[in-house]
């Protein structure tokens, strides 16, 4: 394990390589389901795509709050949160964090767009919804990218927390999450295995980048804790 992760903690290297390989288990998973036209998979994700759905005649005023809310997930909301981080690890001279913070961020889009092409799954039939948009389903790239933006963002603060705000930091990133991927489903443009799939893919893309380049704390492109630091 220190030879994936040096100076990491050999227990934190192992939660983490289970968490990477769990989260490539699921997107496997869905997308095999999604392949096979499984049906239970497929029966569910229908079910649940109707019982969320926002609706067609949804008022101009909830669409405008719907699209705000899921806009975190988008490529340009990741790169206005991390053009400041960017610049400041580059002022810092902090190379070894920047080699897989930056590769992370901007590498989840290409990556999710090659597995709906891999998947080739249309989006919800809803007038309102999937049928607006000419690009395919799963994984859901606001899920994924979503994921990625809050993983990376506490992997990379996580040394310089004091407990208690990473418990806030933890919580707070975990309510972004799932509210981005309701916002799909409540839109009508992804079924809930999109949703979950690309959660998977964000978090098993972005801890796995730390664990393979050194950046989660105690290893060599981690941040120094604030003490340490100062």
């Amino acid at each position: 394990m220190q030879s994936l992760l040096p100076g990491a903690p050999a227990r934190t290297s192992r939660r983490v390589l289970g968490v990477v390989v769990a989260g490539v288990v699921v997107v496997v998973a869905l997308g095999i389901g999604v392949l096979a036209d499984l049906d239970p998979q497929i029966r569910f994700d229908a079910a649940v795509s109707r019982a969320l759905y926002a609706g067609d005649d949804r008022s101009a005023a909830l669409d405008g709050l719907l699209e705000v809310l899921t806009a975190p997930g988008v490529t340009w909301f990741r790169a206005a949160v991390f053009a400041p981080v960017v610049v400041w690890l580059v002022l810092q001279r902090r190379w070894r964090p920047l080699a897989w913070v930056v590769p992370a961020v901007l590498l989840i889009g290409p990556l999710t767009a090659g597995l709906k092409e891999v998947a080739g799954r249309a989006r919800p039939a809803f007038e309102g919804g999937g049928l607006e948009y000419g690009s395919l389903s799963y994984p859901s790239g606001h899920s994924s990218g979503i994921a990625t933006l809050v993983v990376v963002g506490l992997v990379l603060a996580w040394p310089r927390l004091a407990p208690g705000a990473r418990r806030a930091g933890v919580g707070l990133g975990v309510a972004l999450v799932v509210l981005v991927g309701l916002t799909r489903m409540w839109l009508g443009v992804h079924f809930l295995s999109d949703v979950l799939g690309g959660w998977a893919l964000g978090t098993a893309w972005s801890l796995g980048l730390a664990l393979v380049l050194g950046g989660l704390p105690g290893g060599p492109a981690a941040l120094a804790p604030r003490d340490e630091a100062a």
